[in-house]
C-alpha cells in the first residue's frame, strides 16, 4: 500500500471515530499496544522500566571495568587486563570520592528508587504491581546501607532537582526495607505466575529479604523468609545433566549456565530470578547497553594460536578479571564439580580446525626455541593447549565458565547476550545456613550446606564409592566456612564486594589475601587497604557539591 493511501486510511478511520463518538470524548483514550500484550498499563510499563533500568546498571560498558569494582581486591578477585575504574578497588589508596564506577552505582541506584516510588505512592495500584516495585526500592536502599551506611532516605517521587539532603541512619532505611519486603513478599504471584518468567516473585524478594534481614542482626527472620522458598515445593537442585548441550562435554552443574539452558522454561528448576538478556522481547525489548561480564571473567584465550571463539569455551573474552589464588588454590577438595573443568576451567584444548605446529614446553608452558630444559613437541586440534608464563595475566589462566557464551552472529563479541544468573535456590540454603550460624544453630547450618554438598559430591561419590566425600559436620560450621562455600557455590554470580561488607568481613577477608595469597606481580597485588576507611565508599564529589543548601557528610577517610 502506498504512503498516501494510509494517512487516507487512517484519517477517514479517525473522522469516522469522532462522528461515532460525538456525544463523548471516549475516542480520547490512549489504548497501548506493543509486544507485551494487552497488560501494558503505565504502571506495568513502569514496573518494565524498572527491569530496564537494573539492566542498564548491570549491563554498563562504557567503563568495562564495572564488573570488576565488585570482585577485585576481595577474596575472590584479582585484576587481569585492567579497563581502568577498577583499579582504585585493589590499589585502594587511589580510591577516592570522584571514581567512575562509585558514581554510577550511586546514581542509578537512586533513580531506581526514584522510578519505584513513582509506581508505590499511585493511588491505587494493584498490590502486585507495588509489591514488585518495593522489590526494586528494598533492593536498591540495602546496597546503598551496605556499602555506604547512612544515606539519604527518599520515599516520594521528587520531578524537580533537590539541593538540600542529608544522609538517614541505617536503622531508618532499614525499616523501610523491611516493610517494603514484607509486602512484597506477601503480595507478589508466586514463581509460574507471573507474566513473563523474568519478572520479579515472591522468592526473588524472600533471597533478598535473607541477605537483608541477615545484615540486619534479624536472623530468625531471615530463616524464615528463605526457609518458604526451600519448603515451596517449586524449585529443586540440578543434579543431573539436562537441555541442549548433553551431546557435549559438560555436567549437571554447568548445564545450568549455557546459553539456552538458563530459565525455568529450559529447565532449569533452580532458578529464581534468571534475568532475561539474550534478544530480551519479555522486559525490555533487547540487550541493554553492551553488559562485560564475560569479557571479564573468560580469558583472552582467542590470543593463543590455534584457538578459535567457541560457545563450549565461552567466547570472546578479554581476561579483565582473573580469580585470587584463594580460589584458585586453597579452597576446593577433591570431587567436588563446582572446580571440574568445565565450571573453574584451568585446561584448554586446541579447537582450530586443521591446526598444527611444533612448539617447545617446560614446566608445563610454552617457551622460545633454546629455553634451557625445553622440550620440542607437536600439536594438532585436540591437544591439550599451551601457553606462556606472562599469558597468565590475561590470556589464559583459571577463570569461571558461568558466564561465557557466544554468538556466531558476533564473533568479536562486544555484548553479553546470553541471560544472567542473579538468583537460585543455592542462595536459599546458603542463607538460611548463615542465619543458623548466627543463631548458633551449627547442626542446622551444616544440614543445609550438606544439601549442596552432595549434589557437589554427587558424581565424585558415585566413582569413587566414597559415600560421604564432602560431607560436613556441626564442628565445620562458622561464618567464615559460610563465607568460602558461598565462594565455592555462588563465585561469579554473587556481587562478593557487597555479600563480605553485608557480613563485615571485608577487612578480615582482604588482609587475609595481603598475607598469606598475594598476587606475584606486584601491580595487581593488593595495596593500600585501610580497615578503618574502606569497609564504605566515598559519597560521589558531584553530589556533595550540587547538595548546595544541606551538608552530605562524606564517609570518613575520602
Amino acid at each position: 500500500m502506498k504512503i498516501k493511501n494510509i494517512i487516507y486510511s487512517a484519517s477517514v478511520a479517525t473522522m469516522l471515530a469522532i462522528g461515532l463518538s460525538a456525544c463523548s470524548d471516549s475516542y480520547l483514550d490512549e489504548n497501548l499496544f506493543s509486544q507485551y500484550g494487552t497488560d501494558v498499563t503505565d504502571v506495568n510499563a513502569k514496573l518494565i522500566g524498572l527491569h530496564y533500568k537494573y539492566a542498564a546498571l548491570w549491563g554498563m560498558s562504557s567503563r568495562q571495568g564495572f564488573t570488576g569494582i565488585w570482585q577485585d581486591g576481595t577474596d575472590v578477585g584479582a585484576p587481569g587486563d585492567t579497563e581502568g575504574v577498577e583499579v582504585p578497588f585493589f590499589q585502594y589508596g587511589s580510591l577516592n570520592a570522584e571514581n567512575g564506577g562509585v558514581s554510577f552505582l550511586w546514581e542509578n541506584l537512586y533513580s531506581i528508587i526514584n522510578s519505584a516510588n513513582i509506581i508505590i505512592n499511585t493511588e491505587g495500584v494493584d498490590p502486585a504491581a507495588k509489591g514488585e516495585a518495593e522489590f526494586f526500592r528494598a533492593y536498591s536502599y540495602n546496597l546503598l546501607v551496605t556499602l555506604w551506611g547512612n544515606v539519604p532516605l527518599i520515599t516520594e517521587s521528587k520531578a524537580e532537582p533537590r539541593t538540600d539532603f542529608t544522609r538517614n541512619a541505617v536503622s531508618e532505611i532499614d525499616a523501610v526495607i523491611t516493610a517494603d519486603l514484607n509486602d512484597a513478599i506477601a503480595n507478589l504471584p508466586e514463581v509460574g505466575k507471573t507474566a513473563t518468567e523474568s519478572r520479579i516473585n515472591k522468592d526473588c524478594a524472600r533471597i533478598l529479604a535473607g541477605e537483608a534481614f541477615n545484615r540486619m542482626g534479624k536472623y530468625s527472620e531471615a530463616e524464615a523468609a528463605v526457609s518458604a522458598t526451600i519448603n515451596s515445593g517449586n524449585y529443586k537442585l540440578i543434579d543431573k545433566r539436562y537441555g541442549v548441550f548433553l551431546a557435549d562435554n559438560g555436567d549437571y552443574y554447568s548445564d545450568m549456565f549455557r546459553w539456552g539452558n538458563q530459565r525455568r522454561s529450559q529447565g532449569n528448576t533452580e532458578g529464581i530470578w534468571v534475568f532475561q538478556m539474550e534478544f530480551n522481547r519479555d522486559v525490555t525489548g533487547g540487550t541493554i547497553d553492551n553488559p562485560q561480564q564475560r569479557r571479564n571473567w573468560v580469558a583472552a584465550f582467542h590470543k593463543i594460536n590455534g584457538m578459535v571463539n567457541a560457545d563450549s569455551i565461552g567466547g570472546r573474552g578479554n581476561g579483565r578479571l582473573r580469580l585470587s589464588n584463594y580460589v584458585k588454590y586453597a579452597i576446593y577438595k577433591e570431587g567436588d564439580i563446582r572446580n571440574s573443568n568445565n565450571n573453574i576451567r584451568r585446561i584448554l584444548y586446541y579447537n582450530k580446525p586443521g591446526f598444527s605446529a611444533d612448539i617447545y614446553v617446560k614446566d608445563g608452558f610454552r617457551v622460545d626455541e633454546g629455553t634451557a630444559g625445553a622440550q620440542k613437541i607437536s600439536v594438532k586440534t585436540g591437544d591439550r593447549a599451551y601457553w606462556t608464563v606472562n599469558d597468565t595475566l590475561n590470556v589464559m589462566y583459571p577463570h569461571t565458565t558461568k558466564w561465557g557464551g557466544y554468538d556466531p552472529t558476533d564473533d568479536f563479541g562486544y555484548a553479553l547476550v546470553k541471560d544472567w544468573p542473579i538468583m537460585r535456590l543455592a542462595d536459599a540454603y546458603l542463607l538460611r545456613a548463615e542465619a543458623r550460624i548466627m543463631q548458633n544453630n551449627m547442626s542446622g547450618a551444616a544440614e543445609d550446606i550438606n544439601v549442596l554438598r552432595d549434589r557437589a559430591f554427587k558424581a565424585y561419590r558415585e566413582e569413587t564409592g566414597n559415600a560421604t566425600a564432602g560431607a560436613v559436620t556441626a564442628a565445620d560450621m562458622s561464618l567464615d566456612f559460610l563465607l568460602d562455600e558461598r565462594i565455592r557455590e555462588l563465585v561469579g554470580e554473587e556481587n562478593r564486594r557487597y555479600t563480605l561488607c553485608r557480613t563485615g568481613k571485608l577487612a578480615e577477608r582482604v588482609q587475609m589475601i595481603m598475607s598469606k595469597y598475594a598476587e606475584a606481580t606486584q601491580s595487581k597485588a593488593i595495596t593500600g587497604f585501610d580497615a578503618n576507611k574502606h569497609c564504605l565508599l566515598p559519597i560521589p564529589l558531584s553530589e556533595i557539591q550540587l547538595n548546595k543548601d544541606a551538608e552530605l557528610q562524606q564517609n570518613p577517610g575520602y
